[in-house]
C-alpha cells in the first residue's frame, strides 16, 4: 500500500512539473538579443535581433528605442526571418546608454515586456 501511494504522489509530482513547464512555454521570454543586454557597440547604425522561446505575433508586437535624453522612437520591424524573432535597425545614432523596449503577443494571449540596455560608443 505504501508503494502505491507513493507511485502516486509520483505521478502527481510529474504531472503538476510538466503543468507549469507547459504554462511557461506558452509565455514569451526573451532568449537572447543583438545588442546584448549592458554591452557596448559600435555606432552609428546598430542592427537590432530579439529571439525569443516561443513564435510570436509579428504584427502585434512592438520594439522602441529609448534615447539617452529620455525620448523614444517606434522602430520599424523587418519582416520576420524565424516565428521566434524580431528584427530591426536603429541608425544614427550618437554615443551613449539606449535601452530597446520590446513588448510582444505569444500564442497563449499573453503579452510579455521588457527592456535591453546597451551602450553605443563613437568610432
Amino acid at each position: 500500500m505504501r508503494v502505491l501511494t507513493r507511485g502516486i504522489a509520483g505521478l502527481a509530482a510529474l504531472g503538476l512539473v510538466l503543468f507549469v513547464v507547459a504554462i511557461a512555454e506558452g509565455h514569451a521570454i526573451l532568449k537572447s538579443s543583438s545588442p546584448a543586454a549592458d554591452s557596448t557597440v559600435k555606432g552609428p547604425d546598430v542592427p537590432i535581433i530579439l529571439k525569443f522561446n516561443v513564435r510570436i505575433d509579428a504584427s502585434r508586437s512592438k520594439v522602441q528605442l529609448l534615447h539617452p535624453d529620455s525620448t523614444q522612437t517606434d522602430l520599424v520591424l523587418e519582416k520576420q526571418d524565424a516565428p521566434d524573432m524580431l528584427t530591426s535597425k536603429a541608425a544614427g545614432l550618437a554615443p551613449g546608454a539606449y535601452k530597446i523596449r520590446w513588448q510582444v503577443l505569444a500564442p497563449d494571449g499573453h503579452i510579455t515586456r521588457g527592456e535591453v540596455p546597451f551602450t553605443v560608443k563613437a568610432d
